[in-house]
């Protein structure tokens, strides 16, 4: 496992976007939701295993093809049980 350090979010992606969030069908995006893995020292806003809705085109690729890296602001909602 990759560790992320300061402002970065390293994110496990959904296979499928479930029908009961908010998803916005356009041939670029591919998964947007995804599970928090890693946080780095200076994030904030969420935890591992927060839920995420993050923007399509702030992501970055990493060696794990399922995964990838996000800055903190990147990130545009955490999902609750409510």
């Amino acid at each position: 496992m990759i560790k992320a350090i300061a402002d970065r979010v390293m994110v496990r992606l959904e296979d499928e976007p479930k029908s009961d969030h908010l998803i916005i069908n356009t041939p670029f995006t591919s998964r947007t939701i995804g599970k928090v893995e890693s946080v780095g020292e200076r994030v904030t806003s969420v935890k591992e295993g927060d839920k995420i809705l993050f923007h399509i085109f702030d992501e970055l690729p990493s060696p794990d093809k399922d995964m990838v890296v996000l800055r903190e602001n990147s990130i545009l909602g955490v999902f609750t049980d409510e």
